[in-house]
């Protein structure tokens, strides 16, 4: 499996994203420009210029025809995808950081960072169709957490909006009401801060990735824990397979703690884990730093991975790849039959 090496970022990876055809790769870094390549073959499509700090993450619209991002600048800007032209500029008090489309791409949720005295918020936004028609003003904003909101993200059906960050608990919020309905358990949770969350194809589902040096798989609707995958560093990023079932898992050493180390010694590595058995089932090296950001392809054919070394790598996979999963389930003890 040779990845394809994409250098279009001149400081550490921050998010990638897949558009829903999966035909598109949005990347966000700390150089202030997000960037849009071919998924298939890594060529460079083209930036995002108009932020002017670093840019944390994004969501693209189903249709791929606008992209959402969120920057230390303060700003969440939207975009035309295919001509780059700035669209519309939401400001706050505070750096950005997480952005999620809900379904229908009608509203994002946005969190702002705690700043100045200002305390960590999420905040809904209405996205008219009609650009005359949009504006700054926040449908909903939910407050009361201590500690950075390093994600948030729309639960099934837009009902719910779910929360996690620097303070290692996952909430579940009213969308509508912004009331607080779930909080996770502190004794089967994260016990450090939770860096990544990413939703299943279906959203009944996520994973979260931790700096404790696990990865948590949880029903989006109840938050019962469902499984916990262990590793050996702390984890920066996370991603489901739409397709098989795997969860890949990356991170490395705290960037402030990254010296003089080689791969091996960074543990630089996308770690496959089987979803089920929580069983790791291979890896993935060739980092130069920690792993940031971590994303399979809609048809689960590739992945992506961004680094702190500035390199977005793009994996497709060979078709031995596809019979791991026969293999595990054929070494599983076998289930004698009832009489």
């Amino acid at each position: 499996m040779r990845p394809i090496l994409m250098k279009g970022h001149e400081r550490p990876l921050t998010f990638l994203k897949y558009n829903r055809d999966g035909d598109l790769l949005f990347s966000c870094a700390k150089d202030h420009t997000p960037t849009v390549w071919y998924a298939d073959n890594g060529d460079r499509l083209g930036t995002y210029r108009g932020h002017n700090g670093a840019v944390w993450s994004c969501d693209v619209s189903r249709h791929s025809t606008r992209l959402i991002t969120g920057s230390a600048d303060q700003t969440a800007k939207l975009w035309d995808v295919k001509t780059g032209k700035e669209l519309f500029t939401f400001r706050f008090d505070a750096p950005a950081r997480s952005v999620d489309l809900a379904i229908g791409d009608h509203l994002a949720v946005i969190t702002t960072d705690s700043f100045m005295g200002n305390m960590p918020t999420a905040q809904v936004k209405r996205i008219a169709e009609d650009l005359q028609e949009q504006t700054e003003e926040s449908a909903l904003v939910i407050s009361g957490i201590t500690g950075r909101i390093n994600r948030a993200v729309w639960g099934p059906g837009n009902r719910t909006i779910i929360t996690a960050g620097e303070d290692a608990t996952i909430r579940i919020w009213d969308s509508e009401t912004g009331k607080l309905l779930k909080e996770s358990d502190k004794e089967v949770g994260h016990q450090k801060a939770i860096s990544s969350l990413s939703k299943s194809l279906d959203w009944s589902h996520f994973l979260t990735g931790s700096l404790d040096k696990s990865a948590k798989l949880w029903d989006a609707r109840t938050l019962t824990l469902i499984k916990t995958y262990v590793t050996e560093r702390p984890v920066n990023a996370v991603d489901i397979s739409p397709t098989l079932d795997h969860v890949v898992i990356g991170g490395g050493q705290d960037a402030m703690n990254v010296t003089m180390t080689d791969r091996r010694a960074g543990k630089f590595e996308a770690k496959f884990f089987h979803k089920i058995l929580e069983e790791e089932i291979g890896g993935v090296k060739g980092h130069f730093g920690p792993i940031n950001a971590l994303a399979f392809n809609p048809d689960g054919r590739s992945f992506s991975s961004g680094g702190e070394d500035g390199y977005v790598r793009l994996h497709h996979f060979d078709p031995e790849y596809f019979n791991i999963k026969m293999l595990q389930l054929r070494d599983l003890p076998s289930t004698p039959e009832r009489t």
